[in-house]
């Protein structure tokens, strides 16, 4: 079994010289009527997820604000990989201490032996049998959002209102199109003009949110969302990696007031920067890369202590969890060292 193709998510092709992602594979679902033969059940999954992958950096932020850590566990593995996959190095005895494995590919391999695709994270794992259950990045945080109600935290915000999906959807469609997406494409092309067009998408759609935030909080409505989840995960990157790395270098998400404003605005509040790791961030990226990168050094900047600076978007208003509240202290032994956060 390969491990990911792009290093990050495993779900990439190539169509020529065009970089092409591919749909995840393994797509089943929890739901609370156990439609696709997984119930919801606290303490019966476990997410599995590398702090430097933009996808299941999500899932991380999504888990923290519904309050969903002592139903659903958390399995972080190193951010670096080699040829049998995402790897537990981080844990005692290089193994999941849940699941029991060093490799995540083992759980991979548990479903469907000799599945010739790319091992992605994030990935969603039933502890008694050791088999994955989903990959489907665009779809575990929206059930995360909606199916696991039940067992949400008192207080936990609604990320995917009834009432506003559809522009919520319309919203997510371009973000992830031109610039979740975009920054791969770009990153990752092998001709000039496939490189270009990519580019061309990821400014033109930073100009777009820019201006939709000039005088708004939030993406959508007057609170955090699924859309402003996905966002942040690129943004984060942006100056660590994608300007650089991905040659996405018209200009800093730093240097857009606006932007950059909103991103500090997000990691500022509990259950964004606290899922964060610029560490992992930048040695995955840097040094699995090598095709991109062939000497594997990683940069020493830019310095992160920005992201804590006053961002004054409370004065656009806003209610970053609605009638809900903010999430509790990080529990023990899923914190982010500080020194690799700011």
């Amino acid at each position: 079994m390969s491990p990911s193709g792009d290093g990050t998510d495993g779900n990439r092709e190539y169509g020529g010289k065009a970089f092409k992602r591919s749909k995840s594979h393994f797509a089943d679902r929890i739901t609370a009527d156990a439609a696709d033969g997984w119930p919801l059940e606290a303490g019966r999954y476990r997410l599995v997820v590398s702090r430097a992958c933009p996808w299941a950096g999500r899932a991380l932020v999504s888990r923290r604000l519904l309050g969903l850590e002592p139903a659903l566990s958390l399995a972080v593995t190193d951010p670096l990989q080699d040829d049998r996959s995402w790897r537990f190095t981080l844990d005692p005895d290089g193994r999941d201490p849940v699941l029991g494995i060093r490799y995540l590919s083992e759980a991979y391999d548990a479903r469907e032996t000799g599945y010739p695709g790319g091992v992605s994270v994030p990935a969603v794992v039933d502890v008694p049998s050791g088999r994955l259950v989903t990959n489907d990045f665009q779809q575990i945080t929206l059930d995360l959002a909606t199916e696991w109600r039940d067992l949400h935290r008192t207080g936990a915000p609604d990320l995917y209102p009834r009432t506003r999906r559809q522009e919520i959807d319309e919203v997510m469609e371009g973000v992830y199109r031109d610039l979740n997406n975009g920054v791969y494409r770009a990153g990752f092309a092998t001709g000039q003009q496939e490189y270009e067009a990519a580019y061309g998408d990821v400014f033109r759609r930073l100009e777009l949110l820019s201006g939709r935030l000039t005088d708004r909080r939030y993406l959508v409505g007057d609170t955090i969302t699924e859309a402003d989840i996905r966002l942040f995960a690129t943004l984060v990157r942006f100056d660590a990696v994608y300007h650089g790395h991905f040659k996405c270098n018209r200009s800093k998400l730093a240097e857009d007031p606006v932007l950059w404003a909103y991103a500090r605005d997000l990691y500022q509040t509990p259950g964004f920067g606290d899922t964060v790791d610029f560490d992992h961030i930048k040695r995955h990226y840097y040094q699995v890369h090598a095709g991109i990168n062939p000497t594997g050094i990683v940069p020493a900047g830019p310095d992160p202590s920005g992201w804590l600076a006053p961002h004054h978007r409370e004065r656009l208003g806003g209610r970053p969890f609605g009638d809900g509240t903010p999430p509790g202290p990080v529990p023990e032994g899923e914190a982010v060292p500080a020194v690799r956060r700011i």
